[in-house]
Formats: C-alpha cells, sequence, structure tokens
C-alpha cells in the first residue's frame, strides 16, 4: 500500500451564483520515502491539492488515503510550508519554531524544543535572528523560519507548497540542497515523504523522484514522470548535460502544449 493514495478527487467551489472546479478527478499516488513534485500554471489547483492533503479543506469528491485511513482533518504526521509565511506575529522566529516542535513532542521538556529550534534557524542561516519577531525579519526570511519549523517537526510527511518562490536565488539554493539532505538522511532511517508544489521546473527536476505535471484549471493530471537522473545529484554538473536539457525540454514542452490547447480552444487560463 502507499503512504498516500488520492484517489478520483474533485473540488467544486462557488462564488456568488457561479460555481467552479479547481481540481477534476485528480487520482496518484506517493511511495513511502518517495519526493514527488507537483508542477502546473497558476490555477491549477496545486495549493488546492496541498490544502486537502493537511486536512485543512475537504474534497467535494474522492478520497485522500495515509497510511491506509481516510484524512478527516489535520494530523501531527504531516509537517507544512506555505506559499505565505503564516507566522504568530507575537512570537519570535525561535518560539515560532518551538511551537511546531511542541505539536508533535508535546513530552519533550521546552529546553529541549528551544535546543531544536537553533539547531533548525541554524541551519536556515537565522542564528542572528532567533530573537527577532516577524515584523522585523523580511519576507524571505520570514519563509526561512516556516521551512525551519516544519523540517524541525520532523514528521514523517513534508507537505511543501512553493517553499522557496520568496527567497533569493543564493539561499534558495542552499535550501533547496539542506531539503536534500534532510530527506536522504544518513541512511540509518526511513526517508521523509514529500509533495513539493513547484511552478519551477528545474528545481523539481533537482529534488523530485518523481513529477506530476497538472492541466490548467479545472487541474487534472495530464502525466506523471520519472526523474531518470541517480542521486545524489551534483547541480552543476548535471545541468550541463544533454540528457538534462532533453528532459528538461519535454517538460517544457508538456507543461506549454497543454496551455497551448487550453487557449486554442478559446479557453482563458490565469
Amino acid at each position: 500500500m502507499s503512504k498516500i493514495e488520492i484517489q478520483n478527487l474533485t473540488v467544486n467551489y462557488k462564488e456568488k451564483n457561479h460555481r467552479f472546479t479547481a481540481l477534476k478527478d485528480v487520482s496518484f499516488s506517493v511511495e513511502s520515502g518517495e519526493f514527488v513534485s507537483v508542477i502546473g500554471s497558476s490555477g491549477c489547483g496545486k495549493s488546492t491539492l496541498l490544502s486537502i492533503l493537511e486536512g485543512i479543506n475537504s474534497p467535494t469528491k474522492g478520497d485522500i488515503v495515509i497510511d491506509g485511513k481516510p484524512v478527516t482533518g489535520t494530523g501531527t504526521d504531516r509537517g507544512v510550508v506555505f506559499q505565505h509565511y503564516s507566522l504568530f506575529p507575537w512570537m519570535t522566529a525561535r518560539k515560532n519554531v518551538e511551537f511546531g516542535v511542541k505539536q508533535v513532542k508535546k513530552n519533550v521538556p521546552k529546553t529541549v524544543r528551544y535546543k531544536i529550534a537553533d539547531e533548525f534557524l541554524d541551519k536556515v542561516g537565522l542564528e542572528n535572528f532567533k530573537n527577532k519577531y516577524p515584523s522585523q525579519l523580511s519576507g524571505g526570511m520570514q519563509q526561512r523560519v516556516a521551512i525551519a519549523r516544519a523540517l524541525a517537526m520532523d514528521t514523517d510527511i513534508l507537505l511543501m507548497d512553493e517553499p522557496f518562490g520568496a527567497i533569493d536565488a543564493k539561499n534558495r539554493t542552499i535550501l533547496q540542497e539542506l531539503l536534500l539532505e534532510l530527506w536522504e538522511g544518513d541512511g540509518t532511517q526511513e526517508k521523509k515523504t514529500v509533495v513539493f508544489v513547484t511552478h519551477d521546473i528545474d528545481e523539481a527536476i533537482l529534488l523530485s523522484d518523481r513529477i506530476v505535471m497538472m492541466s490548467p484549471s479545472p487541474g487534472r493530471v495530464v502525466k506523471e514522470i520519472t526523474v531518470p537522473f541517480t542521486r545524489p545529484r551534483n547541480r552543476s554538473e548535471l545541468v550541463q548535460t544533454p540528457a538534462y536539457a532533453d528532459f528538461r525540454n519535454e517538460l517544457l514542452s508538456l507543461f506549454y502544449s497543454d496551455i497551448g490547447n487550453k487557449i486554442g480552444g478559446n479557453e482563458v487560463v490565469l
């Protein structure tokens, strides 16, 4: 049995007298320890999909099953990084991370939780900003706090919604490498299961075992593609290979051909 099973998922929204379909008949699975990226244009329902995996929203039709049990709400088995920082403004960076750790490690003393928080804030390059409040941090720094919190929670599943989108290119590269390092581990324990939403094809290739390509609204699974490159992946070497260029072009062609089909069919893509 797969770690995550997404079965015939449809999500409808109603705004005034207009019904809008965000996702339609979406089905795919994620194996335990697998890193799966979901790619699609804006408005294809990627964030909606992640919110249902988290248990914040419910589908109109279909089911999401984790470890053989239907998702009926949020759970401490899932760590989440949203597009927006979702930090508590009255808490310092350290307390925001510690709060996340407390949700999954309730019996751990506060001193230990703070030590864990400090460790992960150090990892994301915020060792000198632990006692700052969100209002005192840039947008990119706030997102790094949110990423530190999710990683520090050490959950079985990581759900990440364009987590590096607000971060400058240098720190984005550093955090991608950190995420891979923590995901791959030292080989002594099972890898985390990651569902990673992104619109960046290069990022998806670097990070993923498999890529799920979504169509424009309503979001459907266009194709599931296995990334053919062995791990560990050396970014600077990989991007210079003909195989990388060919695979990237295949993904780009798939991405833009579907958008072209929508435009050709007189549908507006937002």
